[in-house]
């Protein structure tokens, strides 16, 4: 179902072995207005027992759960033949953590100090086909996807970008949320969405994350530009 198609709140299942963590997470999405908590799991089996009826658009599981974690419960759904997106949401900031889930097949990878509106939005993205990571881990995503050598092909693009765009990039590139860029920049965070939104299309780039990406790919690659000069 296209929840933003038909205006209905996306359906989310929490799974979390600490009940005062889900009990807490569920009532902040609840009040998003956007997600309903259609199921709440403190394990990974009881998540599999809450699905035909909790019949989520999104799941959204801690990582290390006894006796089975977040990755356990991700392969026993593929193989049951269920294909929506699942989010991990963590304490575990480690790159080889990160790795592991996105092989594994994870739709993102959040982390549970994360402010609330963010994953609010970063729901709504898994929803809409995107994979998600959590800004903090902006630059370990990049060193898993460049080998650890960031490389620029892409030079000329940044010059589409204003002054105020590129401040913007550069606080993405740092793995800030809209929030946290809005307080850097004394400007309002609907201003720095708006300011994302155009950065993205400028780039010819889908979200945030590949923003981060290609600002990291960029400093690396004038860095070596300036060495070998």
């Amino acid at each position: 179902m296209n929840t933003e198609t038909t205006g209905e709140p996306i359906r989310v299942l929490l799974v979390d072995d600490h009940t005062l963590f889900r009990k807490g997470l569920a009532e902040l999405l609840e009040q998003r207005g956007a997600i309903t908590v259609a199921g709440i799991a403190g394990s990974a089996e009881e998540a599999l027992g809450l699905l035909a009826d909790a019949r989520p658009d999104v799941i959204i599981t801690d990582l290390n759960m006894p006796p089975q974690g977040g990755l356990s419960l991700l392969r026993r759904l593929r193989t049951d033949g269920w294909n929506g997106p699942l989010l991990i949401l963590t304490v575990s900031d480690d790159e080889e953590d990160l790795s592991a889930a996105l092989q594994a097949g994870a739709n993102g990878y959040l982390l549970k100090d994360m402010e609330p509106d963010d994953v609010v939005d970063a729901v709504q993205r898994a929803v809409r086909g995107e994979t998600v990571v959590a800004p903090a881990m902006t630059l370990k995503l990049v060193n898993l996807l460049q080998g650890g050598n960031a490389a620029s092909t892409k030079a000329d693009t940044l010059k589409l970008l204003t002054a105020r765009e590129h401040e913007i990039l550069q606080q993405l590139s740092q793995g800030l949320s809209n929030k946290a860029i809005a307080r850097v920049l004394d400007i309002s965070h609907d201003t720095v969405k708006l300011h994302v939104k155009h950065i993205l299309a400028k780039l010819n780039l889908t979200s945030r994350v590949e923003a981060a990406v290609f600002a990291v790919e960029q400093k690396a690659a004038e860095q070596g530009r300036r060495i070998n000069s």
